[in-house]
């Protein structure tokens, strides 16, 4: 068939719709590992290389440490108050991290999902399992480090636990790690190579902006 009569036949076919590419909703990255990994650094550097990342500060009964901000690093509470939440069935999800309660708030992760914000979570692997069962379609990071003993370095210069402190950490890292095989993605956290990490989220977040059929969270 000469090209010219097959682009007539062609021609006559009727056009689809053209697809609306506009997210309904934003995507749910939830990004987890062992204690002091480096998860806040990571995420806090991908947001200032760019990457579309809405950060809802969890809610937490711990006191906080220095340099941190009530509001914008996490939202400090009493165990009292926390408790209230529980039983009002605010959270989205929440656990008992080292004996410190932490969570995330279903409004609050609704109200930004709905405005087409990429919603970023900050949790434990117990709560990443959670959501992955809550949420199926949210993108699970698993911020990874060198090896233990890169770990052990790490928690020694924050210099914020214990000796028996950091053991505890060290055995509960050992039994994290084992839940890798759950998560989409894993993103080692080097030593004085953090651009390096957040240059990798930020590459996933976009990746997973351009699939054809993206992943969008809906609670």
């Amino acid at each position: 068939m000469p090209d010219r009569y097959r682009q007539v036949m062609m021609s006559d076919l009727p056009l689809p719709d053209w697809p609306d590419l506009s997210p309904a909703t934003g995507l749910l990255v939830v990004v987890s590992g062992p204690s002091g990994v480096g998860k806040d650094s990571v995420i806090a550097r991908a947001r200032e290389l760019g990457c579309r990342l809405h950060f809802v500060p969890t809610v937490t009964s711990r006191a906080p440490r220095p340099n941190e901000v009530d509001g914008c690093d996490y939202h400090f509470v009493s165990v009292e108050r926390f408790q209230a939440m529980i039983a009002a069935g605010e959270f989205l999800e929440w656990a008992l991290v080292y004996g410190d309660h932490k969570g995330n708030r279903r409004a609050d992760v609704q109200a930004a999902l709905a405005a087409g914000r990429n919603v970023v979570l900050r949790v434990d692997t117990q709560g990443a399992h959670t959501l992955r069962k809550l949420v199926p379609e949210a993108i699970l990071v698993f911020i990874s480090p060198l090896s233990l003993e890169a770990l052990e370095e790490r928690l020694r210069r924050r210099n914020t636990e214990s000796e028996e402190d950091l053991a505890h950490r060290l055995r509960i890292a050992r039994e994290e790690m084992l839940t890798l095989p759950e998560f989409d993605y894993v993103v080692v956290n080097r030593h004085g190579e953090l651009d390096a990490a957040a240059a990798r989220l930020k590459a996933i977040v976009e990746a997973e902006e351009c699939r054809v059929q993206p992943r969008r969270a809906r609670l």
